[in-house]
């Protein structure tokens, strides 16, 4: 790998990990429109899963007061009894929205042997996915309790059954195209949290999910050595770092004032865009 690479699938997997648009989707697609092959097969295996390390680096040190906060009100509540504190409702509500994915990835490197060249991650597959999350994310913009007319949830009330149901659909996104905050902040918005509560929580969640994978992949490259340089590696690392702290200043800002529906329209058009270049073999 040229560290040039390195340094743009970097910035790939940073916009593209908290933004609702998928980045296992645009982690292959993109060297796919270059002319490389796919990241994870011709980068070594695991190098998307692993610059993905950077994204939490960007997550964490982000809302690091509120993960304080969680971890030690969470801790009091429990000293004290007082069940009912929003920390320990917050901590609780991550804990369990993270059990259904942990299960689905087991089960997926369980049963499916060969997952990095199944059919759910084809270009075709991915496509298809996008165009779905885009429905589904217009009609959570359409639908869902956030209104004028309606009232508004904001983070402070989130609730643990918000984190399950949030947690399960953040299972979708085991397959590529899908988008982990893409489709937990649909779900959130069908919930009735505003879109910058629906965000904040979306983050918060992906973290122990993002960072298991992560490091899962990480001991599986230390195991079998490094297929890409320590240098590379770096790069990648860093620059994921830095544009996945940009993209979740920018989102929750974003968020305050716009709705959803640029990314409804992104999603749309990038399914489209892919099913027509493999229709016409514009892709190698």
């Amino acid at each position: 790998m040229e560290y040039w690479q390195a340094f743009v699938l970097g910035i790939v997997q940073g916009l593209t990990e908290f933004l609702p648009i998928s980045s296992s989707a645009h982690l292959k697609v993109v060297p796919a429109i270059l002319g490389w092959k796919d990241a994870g097969l011709s980068f070594g295996i695991s190098f998307d899963a692993v610059i993905q390390l950077g994204s939490i680096v960007a997550v964490v040190s982000y809302f690091w007061k509120d993960l304080s906060n969680i971890t030690l009100g969470s801790i009091e509540a429990i000293r004290k009894k007082q069940y009912t504190s929003q920390e320990f409702k917050l901590a609780v509500a991550i804990a369990l929205g993270t059990i259904p994915i942990l299960f689905g990835g087991l089960l997926i490197k369980v049963l499916v042997k060969d997952y990095d060249n199944s059919p759910l991650r084809s270009l075709t597959a991915i496509a298809i996915a996008s165009i779905v999350m885009s429905s589904l994310l217009a009609f959570a913009e359409i639908f869902g309790q956030r209104g004028d007319q309606q009232e508004k949830r904001h983070f402070q009330r989130v609730r643990i059954i918000d984190g399950i149901l949030m947690g399960l659909a953040q299972t979708m996104a085991l397959v590529p195209g899908v988008s982990r905050s893409g489709s937990t902040l649909t779900a959130g918005l069908f919930l009735g949290l505003d879109r910058v509560a629906a965000t904040r929580f979306s983050f918060l969640l992906g973290i122990p999910a993002i960072t298991i994978a992560g490091l899962v992949e990480l001991l599986s490259i230390v195991r079998k050595g490094f297929d890409v340089g320590a240098g590379q590696l770096t790069i990648g690392l860093l620059s994921s770092v830095i544009f996945s702290y940009l993209a979740i200043a920018w989102l929750l800002k974003f968020f305050q004032t716009h709705t959803t529906w640029v990314f409804v329209g992104y999603r749309l058009v990038f399914g489209a865009f892919l099913l027509t270049g493999v229709g016409l073999g514009w892709f190698k």
